[in-house]
């Protein structure tokens, strides 16, 4: 039996990078999954977004671990495309047991708009998780048998992550650290009715997000506001896999965890203490 036998998870950026793994994880343990992804670029993000194919092909990994998936193509900002993904699960699966926020953007490079770099990434990493949240609880309430919410957050929602000052970093900063908030609000409203509510910290994590050609060129031509150290950890690693950080979430979304809320869980390699 797998820890998550009869459960069903509600994922947002499920595409790929951190959502796929977790889909898949959580599937290998018993899961049946509602993933939702834009599959679209946002103009002021500097480096290529999922797309359909991404979303299909995270489907397929799941029905291939032995999960059952409804997928959804929808922007988190949008609170119509969160409804729309949640009924269909709804539809599908019945009830929901665990909720990761996970969908993000990092436009931290962005030299063009870079206003609406604040604005999108503000509205993507924050009022995207608190869409989901506030959609979901309704029913886990009232269905009584509690539940766990895991936000994905970052070692920049626990420290300044002072790369550059350009308003797309700045609101990447400011978002995730805003989700902690969120966290700490929902975890202390929430917990009467069994609902447990943690925020998750990844270091730099090899993903299309992190890794990509757009951001290294970035780094290599701005080296004074590039990442360039700042991936530095206390472990002898730059980058840690997203499956370390699925191993995470699933202890957290697990009776495992049953007593576990209302904290923020670093999955960072020691960054924050070097």
């Amino acid at each position: 039996m797998g820890r998550f036998d009869g459960k069903v998870a509600f994922i947002t950026g499920a595409a790929r990078g951190q959502g796929r793994s977790h889909a898949v994880k959580l599937a290998e343990e018993g899961a049946d999954i509602i993933a939702l992804d834009i599959c679209e670029q946002i103009p002021t993000v500097f480096y290529p977004m999922s797309t359909k194919e991404d979303l299909d092909e995270t489907a397929s990994l799941v029905r291939a671990a032995g999960g059952r998936i409804v997928t959804h193509v929808g922007d988190v900002r949008r609170r119509e495309d969160v409804q729309r993904a949640y009924d269909l699960g709804i539809a599908e699966f019945g009830h929901v047991d665990i909720v990761l926020a996970n969908a993000g953007i990092m436009p931290v490079i962005n030299e063009g708009a870079q206003v609406q770099a604040w604005h999108d990434g503000v509205d993507v990493l924050l009022t995207g998780v608190w869409n989901v949240i506030d959609i979901v609880t309704p029913a886990m309430i009232e269905r009584g048998e509690g539940g766990s919410i895991i936000i994905t957050s970052s070692t920049a929602g626990l420290s300044s992550l002072g790369l550059n000052t350009l308003p797309g970093q700045a609101a990447y900063v400011a978002a995730k650290h805003g989700v902690v908030g969120l966290m700490r609000l929902y975890s202390s409203q929430l917990g009467k009715h069994g609902i447990r509510v943690n925020t998750v910290h990844p270091c730099g994590v090899d993903t299309p997000m992190v890794s990509n050609d757009e951001y290294t060129a970035f780094a290599t031509a701005n080296p004074d506001v590039a990442a360039g150290s700042k991936f530095d950890n206390a472990l002898p690693v730059r980058k840690i896999e997203a499956t370390d950080i699925s191993n995470a979430v699933a202890f957290l979304a697990s009776d495992d965890a049953r007593y576990v809320t209302g904290v923020t869980f670093p999955v960072d390699a020691g960054f924050l203490n070097v």
